[in-house]
């Protein structure tokens, strides 16, 4: 909203500092502070509310140490998160952006089930809450809309750019063209790989010399799976004070240089990655939620005062996935957001192998003493607090990785 207003001061009073707002590092770095002492003022104020309303969190005993203690601590919290997102990106971003309406969907969307799953737990005492079938169908329905948005709407497109030989032959008033004409398409980027790019219809190349029509084929049922997975993947590493907040301000934040570089003509033709027009306004959505999970933190560390619950992780895990793949990046989630890859499949493995060896042996056996693997951590003896600095300095050394890639081919 101030974007537009300081716009049209601007433009016809031509006060000084209003074209501030025109620039995506200015409106980022204020939404990141705006976001920052939004969730720590009026974090307090949620907690406290929380508490007042007996919003505590139920606490099964699963033999850990201090788990007991931490019963009836205010959970929900992840109100507090996506608050503190929404407001500042209502006031600092183009608001018509495409990137940004996707955004602010899947916020809401994956907010509303994640506060579902967390009212059924508390107010009417279901420990499952919300049932598996009906949480999966909320996610892949956000991505049918997401996928379709992102592969159908006209605002969303790529620029290439064009090699030695085209550049030679698009020679305009004698200056070579550095990227092609925007256009359609569901290329992606392969990491550590020289030309680095797939295109997903490629895979349907049968059908036959029309293929390239019908690429949504691929590219909606990946986006469903990539936002699923993601969610759930957050979801799950939501198990000690600060690894899930602190995990994810990492993973963000490295986002937020992707959505900056992607969406910047000069630095996208320095670093050699597909120019995608309009992508870097998603850099102020990005500011506002780091500046959220940030605050949230406060009090979300040992020992925490007040727990994100589904309402937070399942919202953050869905942005992080449509941030991933609006940049094109979501063959890098495994790198980037490794952290839950590896709690992820700490539990199949878990489940998997215990199946298999009470089919095989008549008793279940288990790889980890409890999963997720910051279980396995916790019943090893360490304490929370140095199971999740080690988990943070992995995912930045992750993070770090990530970003390299940008020039590694």
């Amino acid at each position: 909203m101030l974007y537009y207003l300081f716009e049209y001061i601007e433009k016809h009073y031509h006060l000084a500092g209003a074209g501030l707002f025109q620039f995506i590092t200015f409106r980022s770095a204020m939404a990141f502070v705006f976001s920052l002492l939004l969730s720590t003022v009026f974090g307090k104020r949620v907690i406290n509310f929380l508490r007042k309303k007996q919003i505590g969190e139920s606490v099964r005993d699963l033999g850990l140490h201090g788990q007991l203690e931490k019963a009836g601590t205010p959970t929900m919290g992840g109100i507090i998160i996506i608050i503190a997102t929404l407001i500042p990106v209502l006031l600092f971003a183009k608001l018509d952006n495409i990137y940004i309406i996707i955004l602010l969907i899947t916020t809401i969307w994956m907010g509303i089930i994640g506060f579902t799953d967390d009212y059924l737990k508390i107010y009417k005492k279901d420990k499952d809450g919300l049932k598996g079938r009906f949480k999966i169908l909320g996610q892949v329905s956000l991505g049918i809309i997401v996928g379709s948005m992102l592969y159908f709407h006209p605002q969303v497109q790529m620029k290439e750019k064009l090699s030695i030989d085209q550049i030679d032959i698009e020679n305009v008033n004698e200056t070579p063209k550095v990227f092609g004409n925007a256009e359609k398409s569901v290329k992606t980027t392969v990491p550590f790989m020289k030309g680095n790019q797939l295109d997903y219809s490629y895979f349907i190349k049968f059908i036959g010399d029309d293929y390239q029509k019908y690429a949504w084929l691929i590219f909606i049922p990946l986006v469903i799976f990539i936002i699923t997975a993601m969610s759930n993947g957050a979801n799950l590493t939501d198990g000690v004070d600060g690894l899930a907040a602190g995990t994810s301000a990492i993973i963000v934040i490295t986002l937020g240089i992707f959505t900056w570089v992607s969406g910047n003509i000069i630095f996208a033709d320095y670093l050699d990655v597909m120019y995608i027009p309009n992508s870097g306004e998603m850099t102020v959505f990005v500011s506002a939620l780091a500046g959220g999970l940030v605050g949230f933190l406060w009090y979300n560390t040992f020992p925490a005062q007040v727990f994100m619950g589904d309402t937070g992780s399942l919202t953050i895990g869905g942005v992080i996935a449509v941030l991933a793949i609006a940049v094109r990046k979501e063959l890098l989630i495994p790198l980037l957001a490794g952290i839950f890859l590896i709690e992820n499949l700490s539990v199949m493995l878990q489940v998997a192998y215990f199946k298999y060896t009470r089919k095989k042996y008549g008793k279940g056996k288990r790889i980890f003493l409890m999963s997720p693997l910051h279980h396995h951590y916790q019943k090893r003896g360490y304490h929370e607090s140095k199971i999740v600095v080690r988990f943070w300095i992995v995912g930045i050394m992750l993070a770090v990785m990530t970003i390299i890639t940008l020039k590694i081919r």
